[in-house]
């Protein structure tokens, strides 16, 4: 069975047909021919946009010279009210800045230190799971919550603070469009952003409780009190440059996007790979013969290496952010053609992932190829370059238990009828979610 993608547009449509299709869905928004171009060129009265598949342009601005491509504040309008000065929208001195304290947390043996953590969450994952007709984007994202804060924070997802967090966050993600009018105009910085009042207010509820999260640990730290975990560590960890460490408020943003890229993203692949397994038992089998042997040690994560590549395949079928978008600081050329300063570059994950010159049946699952050799520049589920997500390795080794944990004890079976849509919300998400038959072994 051939995992489901949108039906894409027409090629020719008015431009307001567009950016309607935009703004409803940016996946169905584009053409067939996207997933064969080495480029494409949008040209709106607000915007010039050029899609870049060529893997030398993605290296171009990805690797060898992002400074050149800062990250578009069109796209990250929309999430202002929730993630302020974060990281994920910040660029230049800012965002190194902050990179240079976030990064440490990530580095060295921290994905040992976190296994613990990882293992009780995809074990109490076990324990949440129902049985029958089950909507598993629900149970994905319960479980990728539940790891953000044993991680982050040191506390079950059953805590006071962070079912608050995780029911308010759903709220935010009915709620808030991945586009707004910022998106399409260049609107100056006086300019009202329109945001949703149901965004703003879920947002600011976020973002209080966070609040309550960070005052409380800083004091924990001052006291001498505080758990050996990510939010300590990133608390406590100075610039090496200027010698400051993340205030307050500053603490409030980076942990906003730590949950919504660490559980919004996992949430997402978790759930597809589930889906693709239901629709494949071949390889569901496959995956429980191997988890068989789990046991809790780190080392055991070397022994899962078709669940990691069931895993890797659900990321390339289903890249949790569809597109990354930059801007040109200054005139450049791409392909032989002239791109004005101002420009929109878009790096598309969901694009590349498919491209029918780059990868072989670039449509079908299947885990087997990453046995093998892959495209250069082909896969980027978590960017690339400085850019690139500091979480990537954290969010492989989840992904990798949570899938072993779950189809150890339970087999997941398509329901007829029901087959999911994928469209791009916050991630990329499944139109009226994903149902599975679930069932215990």
């Amino acid at each position: 069975m051939t995992p489901p993608k949108p039906e894409p547009r027409a090629d020719k449509v008015s431009l307001f047909g567009h950016l309607r299709a935009f703004r409803r869905d940016i996946l169905s928004a584009q053409p067939a021919r996207l997933y064969r171009a080495w480029m494409a060129e949008f040209r709106t009265p607000f915007f010039q946009s050029y899609l870049c598949n060529d893997p030398a342009l993605v290296r171009l601005v990805l690797d060898e010279r992002p400074g050149n491509f800062p990250k578009s504040d069109r796209v990250t309008e929309g999430l202002r009210p929730l993630l302020g000065r974060s990281v994920f929208v910040t660029n230049g001195e800012e965002w190194l800045r902050q990179r240079r304290i976030i990064d440490p947390a990530f580095e060295g043996g921290r994905l040992k230190a976190a296994f613990p953590a990882i293992w009780a969450a995809a074990e109490a994952a076990v324990a949440r799971m129902d049985e029958g007709e089950v909507e598993v984007e629900l149970a994905s994202s319960h479980a990728a919550a539940d790891v953000i804060f044993r991680t982050l924070f040191s506390i079950p997802i059953e805590d006071r603070v962070a079912q608050a967090v995780f029911h308010e966050f759903r709220a935010y993600q009915r709620s808030a469009p991945i586009l707004n009018l910022g998106a399409f105009l260049r609107l100056p910085r006086w300019f009202p952003r329109l945001h949703r009042g149901a965004t703003k207010r879920s947002a600011a509820v976020i973002r209080s409780l966070i609040q309550d999260l960070t005052g409380a640990r800083a004091a924990a730290i001052v006291a001498g009190q505080a758990p050996e975990d990510l939010a300590t560590k990133i608390m406590t960890t100075p610039d090496p440059v200027t010698g400051q460490r993340f205030a307050t408020e500053e603490m409030v943003d980076q942990v906003a996007i730590f949950f919504l890229a660490g559980h919004e993203t996992s949430a997402s692949a978790l759930a597809w790979a589930l889906y693709l397994l239901a629709t494949h038992p071949e390889a569901q089998d496959r995956v429980a013969a191997e988890a068989a042997s789990l046991r809790p040690e780190f080392g055991v994560v070397g022994s899962l290496r078709f669940t990691r590549d069931v895993f890797r395949e659900a990321l390339r079928l289903y890249p949790p952010v569809p597109m990354l978008v930059r801007e040109t600081v200054r005139p450049e050329e791409f392909r032989g053609r002239a791109v004005k300063k101002g420009a929109q570059v878009v790096i598309s994950p969901w694009h590349l992932h498919r491209h029918e010159r780059l990868w072989d049946r670039p449509d079908a699952f299947d885990p087997d190829r990453w046995a093998g050799e892959v495209p250069q520049g082909g896969y980027l589920p978590f960017s690339r370059g400085p850019r690139v997500c500091p979480g990537a390795g954290f969010a492989m080794l989840e992904g990798t238990l949570m899938l072993a944990h779950l189809v150890r004890a339970f087999r997941f079976q398509a329901v007829e009828g029901r087959v999911p849509v994928p469209v791009a919300h916050l991630t990329v998400r499944a139109k009226d979610g994903i149902w599975l038959r679930v069932s215990r072994r």
